[in-house]
């Protein structure tokens, strides 16, 4: 009856030892990520604007907004049509085409240049655009 009991014993504290290494085990991998190390890295708010921010840009009527590669832009009043090179448009993701030169720009469209080579739109109106990325009015 003792041997049995010293047996109980014995697997009672080799499964809580067990348990309890387990346990401590989950509990050290969830450690959380120190802010700004590599992990969690701490950025400007500049940084967060350029990426995050898209700026207004009024067009008079015959300018042109021409974009590099990446840049997006909206056209939120006025008229527009596309500027596109030999490579191709501007891809209008909204509606899932490509707008070749003398396409109308549709409003509240996202269009993206895909390549930096002198693709964009013309503002056949005034219009208010908004973009994020690199660009230079013509």
């Amino acid at each position: 009856m003792k041997r049995a009991r010293r047996y109980l014993l014995a697997g009672v504290l080799l499964t809580a030892g067990i348990f309890m290494g387990w346990l401590g085990k989950g509990l050290a991998a969830g450690d959380a990520v120190l802010p700004g190390s590599e992990g969690d890295p701490l950025v400007t708010k500049s940084y967060v604007d350029s990426k995050m921010t898209m700026a207004v840009v009024e067009l008079p009527a015959g300018k042109r907004l021409i974009g590099s590669a990446g840049t997006e832009i909206i056209v939120r009043s006025g008229t527009a049509t596309a500027v596109d090179t030999a490579l191709g448009g501007l891809s209008d993701v909204t509606e899932g085409k490509d707008l070749r030169s003398g396409d109308i720009a549709p409003a509240n469209h996202l269009l993206i240049v895909p390549r930096d080579d002198g693709r964009g739109i013309t503002a056949t109106t005034s219009l208010f655009v908004m973009v994020r990325g690199s660009y230079r009015v013509e």
